[in-house]
C-alpha cells in the first residue's frame, strides 16, 4: 500500500465525509480502495455497541447511521482502542496497516500505532501528527489509494487541490 499513490482529505463531520464517500462511489471509485477513520463514540454518554456479522459491522448510538452505511459501502471494518488516541472506527484497507503497527512492524519510540500506520502508507511526516490530532478532535479522515490517475480523479470529484491531499 505504501508505494501507491494516495488521497488524504479531513472532513468535520460525519455527513462531510459520508457525502464524499457517496460522491466518489457514484463516480464509479473502487470503493475497496478507500478507507475511513475516526471516533463515533467519544460523546456518548452510554455504552455503544459493534459487532461484525458476515461483511458488515452495526453499531448503535448518535453515529450509527453513518458507520452503518459505511461499513456497507467499504471493505472491511474495524473496532480499535488505541492508546494514546482512544476509541477508533475504521473502514477499508487502511486496518491492515493500523493492525502492522499494533504489532510493532511500524510503532518507534513515543509514536503512537495511528501515527505509525498512517506514515507506513504514505503520508507525509508534517501530515501524520495533524490528522491524529484531527481526529482526536472528532474529526473524520478519508484516505483514497489508487493510481496516479485515479487519484487525480477523485481529487477533481472531491473538489481537493494537492495541498489539502497527501
Amino acid at each position: 500500500m505504501n508505494n501507491e499513490p494516495l488521497l488524504s482529505v479531513l472532513y468535520d463531520t460525519h455527513a462531510q465525509a459520508e457525502q464524499a464517500v457517496a460522491e466518489l462511489q457514484t463516480s464509479g471509485f473502487d470503493m475497496k480502495r478507500l478507507s475511513i477513520v475516526g471516533q463515533g463514540m467519544h460523546t456518548e454518554e452510554k455504552v455503544v455497541g459493534y459487532y461484525n456479522l458476515g461483511d458488515r459491522m452495526l453499531s448503535w448510538g448518535s453515529t450509527g447511521a453513518f458507520w452503518g452505511s459505511i461499513w456497507s459501502l467499504l471493505f472491511g471494518s474495524a473496532f480499535f482502542l488505541v492508546p494514546g488516541v482512544g476509541p477508533l472506527l475504521i473502514a477499508g484497507p487502511f486496518i491492515a496497516a493500523l493492525v502492522a503497527a499494533f504489532e510493532g512492524a511500524v510503532v518507534v519510540g513515543s509514536v503512537s500505532a495511528l501515527a505509525g500506520a498512517l506514515a507506513s502508507i504514505g503520508i507525509p511526516e508534517n501530515s501524520v501528527l495533524e490528522y491524529e490530532t484531527e481526529i482526536k478532535a472528532g474529526k473524520f479522515l478519508l484516505i483514497a489509494h489508487g493510481t496516479s490517475a485515479e487519484i487525480a480523479r477523485a481529487r477533481e470529484i472531491l473538489g481537493v487541490g494537492e495541498l489539502a491531499a497527501a
